[in-house]
């Protein structure tokens, strides 16, 4: 992408964030220049927004409406808005799902390019990148980058849920654990179990050591729940 491609495709983001605030259409930053607010490498690439499905004519025609060229593809789940050769993705259903309405209220405000808008979280960002991983499109080396950029800011026991019974993000998942970018939230389940038994047993051990005591002081002791 070059310097002039590059302009057009942030004054592309500028327009559409602006349109769909103005349209009082709930949306959000996606992909690669969502994780790049939050602080991984510059995408250079596509830019992604997400919107609700039941959105999906209102946005185009507050697109249509600006200088932006808006587009219907053969793929039933996004349309396109193009400046010159710049071009922003509206998404309106991922993996085949309509948008989840909690991705909206879990986006976080930033200012991104000048202009202030709903940027997806960091679990959802990863969740979604990792939930679209097939046989034909497991690229690891785009994704790890992010991984570590995102890696502290990201619940990986909830990406782990999202992305269950898909097995290339599973092995992504694995990867991070052997490179030592996360823990395998597997790893972090057990981890907190044990600490769950070990504190049980060490209340169950001071409730043996003080039966049978008796006494006043037994009976009023303050106890905390």
């Amino acid at each position: 992408m070059d310097d002039s491609d590059r302009q057009d495709l942030h004054e592309g983001m500028r327009i559409v964030g602006a349109a769909l605030s103005d349209a009082g259409i709930p949306f959000a930053l996606a992909g690669g220049f969502a994780a790049w607010v939050h602080g991984a490498p510059q995408s250079e690439h596509d830019a992604d927004f997400v919107i609700r499905e039941q959105d999906r004519s209102t946005a185009w025609e507050a697109l249509a409406a600006t200088e932006l060229r808006v587009e219907d593809p053969v793929e039933n789940w996004l349309f396109k808005a193009y400046r010159g050769d710049a071009l922003v993705d509206i998404i309106f259903r991922l993996d085949g799902e309509p948008v989840p309405e909690e991705i909206f209220g879990r986006a976080e405000s930033f200012d991104v390019f000048g202009v202030p808008m709903p940027v997806m979280q960091a679990t959802d960002i990863l969740s979604e990148k990792m939930r679209v991983l097939t046989e034909q499109r497991c690229n690891f080396s785009n994704l790890l980058p992010v991984a570590r950029a995102l890696r502290e800011q990201v619940d990986w026991v909830v990406v782990a849920d999202r992305i269950a019974g898909n097995p290339y993000a599973e092995a992504f998942l694995y990867l991070l654990d052997r490179l030592d970018v996360v823990e395998h939230p597997d790893t972090a389940r057990a981890g907190g179990a044990e600490d769950d038994d070990g504190a049980a047993g060490a209340v169950e051990a001071r409730d043996d050591e003080g039966a049978g005591t008796g006494g006043v002081e037994d009976l009023v002791r303050p106890r905390i729940a």
